[in-house]
């Protein structure tokens, strides 16, 4: 019985040992901080352990005390030692002592006004979540960047001095309450779909700078938000795997596509014509609708990664699209088919676009380069080079002479796509730009993290706040 009691307080002050060191973890920067001297814990988890231990092992017996079930002489007399009673006082109030220490810097004042608490929080420089996250384990670009998976050994550099904050931006209630990640503008220029991660897709009117209507909601992440040829309903989707075709008049749901086990959906076009569209899945699924019928035409599983761009050729016949491992792929959409694969990028593939000849086409990139490609030759025919992040959405202009590129560095573009030379830059302070489009007077429009949808001149210079966020 006696044993089996010493085994029981054993455990005890191995629990409170190991709850010590794990305060102690806490102490040296785990979170939430802990607010108590690392040295404290640090000591009474060693002392509680040993302590423990010395109880498991039996080096600490009571006081000399009979058994009533041994005999008191003879040959079958119990042996009774002769017991340190002081030092297993002194051990068993060591865990205790521990605990009272764990539970007052638990719930005590320490937390509030003691140590480190009354220190600030060390700032850490986050970069803000994509829409669109690379694999961990895709194909790193040589180009330096501190999203490497190793750090590599760079000489001492100067700190710049820290950046002033932007100033204030202004706001409105009926305006997004996330990251704007998708714009398109109407064929006639004068209304702009926007998607983003608050979920909504807004109508705007451009020409009386107001929004429309709350054209719908996703019940996840809306990704996605394209005009129809017919200039009277939208096509959506988002992360929650649906496709829903709108009325633009009051935002009537007239049909949802489900994608169902192919995932999210990550990207989504239609066709010149709008008899088809092609949705690229989180899954890697690459799925080609009946837009006319409301059916599924093929189901392409061709990418290993998740799907982050896809284009459709002027004829409506093929389809280009890329996964965030940087691959991309050919498709005939039509017959269902894969025409050609090959690596395009080291890192993810955004924005993909066809040209108007139907035989080049540009993608920008994880490893922040934007590429122009023969598609007959499946080569690469130029650069565009300058971003420092990834290029996550691209546009072309209505002559198709002007490329405009938004980018996780925070700024966003227009190139000359003859000879890749940049025209302009952009760049609010505000953070990520998620998103771009031409307007119809050849103006760039851009959203981004800061929930704004901004306006820049062709040829650069100062951008103004066509459409403000929500007041956070």
């Amino acid at each position: 019985m006696k044993r089996s009691t010493d085994r029981l307080l054993a455990l005890a002050m191995l629990v409170v040992g190991f709850a010590c060191f794990a305060k102690l973890y806490l102490a040296l920067g785990g979170k939430p901080p802990a607010t108590t001297s690392a040295g404290i814990f640090g000591a009474a988890g060693m002392l509680s352990i040993l302590a423990g231990l010395s109880f498991l092992a039996g080096l600490l017996p009571g006081a000399p005390r009979h058994e009533p079930s041994a005999p008191l002489f003879g040959r079958d007399a119990e042996i009774v030692p002769a017991g340190r009673p002081r030092l297993r006082r002194i051990a068993l109030a060591v865990p205790l002592i521990a605990l009272v220490v764990i539970l007052a810097d638990q719930f005590g004042r320490w937390r509030e006004t003691g140590g480190d608490a009354a220190a600030p929080a060390r700032e850490v420089a986050v970069a803000p979540a994509e829409p669109g996250t690379e694999p961990a384990s895709a194909p790193v670009a040589p180009a330096p960047t501190a999203a490497s998976s190793e750090p590599a050994a760079a000489p001492p550099q100067t700190l710049a001095p820290p950046r002033p904050p932007p100033p204030a931006q202004p706001t409105a209630p009926e305006g997004h309450s996330d990251a704007v990640v998708w714009l398109a503008v109407s064929a006639d220029g004068h209304q702009i779909l926007s998607a983003s991660t608050d979920r909504m897709i807004k109508l705007w009117d451009i020409d009386g700078k107001r929004l429309i209507r709350d054209l719908g909601v996703h019940k996840d992440m809306a990704r996605s938000a394209l005009f129809m040829p017919d200039g009277r309903s939208a096509l959506t989707a988002g992360d929650d795997g649906e496709i829903v075709l709108r009325q633009l008049s009051d935002g009537t749901v007239l049909h949802v596509f489900s994608s169902g086990a192919n995932g999210g959906v990550r990207q989504l076009k239609i066709s010149p014509d709008g008899k088809l569209a092609v949705s690229g899945h989180d899954t890697g699924s690459v799925v080609v609708w009946d837009l006319q019928k409301g059916t599924v035409l093929h189901v392409l599983p061709g990418h290993d990664w998740s799907v982050s761009s896809v284009a459709i050729s002027p004829d409506g016949a093929r389809a280009l699209t890329g996964s965030i491992d940087g691959e991309l792929k050919l498709w005939d959409i039509l017959a269902g088919k894969q025409l050609r694969s090959w690596p395009g990028h080291d890192r993810g593939a955004y924005g993909a676009l066809f040209l108007a000849d139907g035989h080049h086409a540009v993608t920008g990139s994880g490893d922040y380069t934007i590429k122009l490609w023969d598609l007959d030759t499946f080569k690469e025919v130029r650069r565009f080079d300058g971003h420092s992040g990834t290029v996550y959405a691209l546009a072309l202009s209505a002559e198709g002479k002007r490329l405009g590129s938004a980018s996780l560095d925070g700024t966003a573009r227009i190139w000359n796509m003859d000879t890749g030379a940049e025209i302009a830059e952009f760049d609010p302070g505000t953070g990520p730009i998620y998103s771009v489009a031409f307007a119809a007077d050849g103006t760039l429009l851009t959203g981004g993290i800061d929930r704004t949808i901004r306006d820049w001149p062709a040829a650069g210079g100062e951008g103004t706040v066509l459409f403000a966020g929500a007041p956070q």
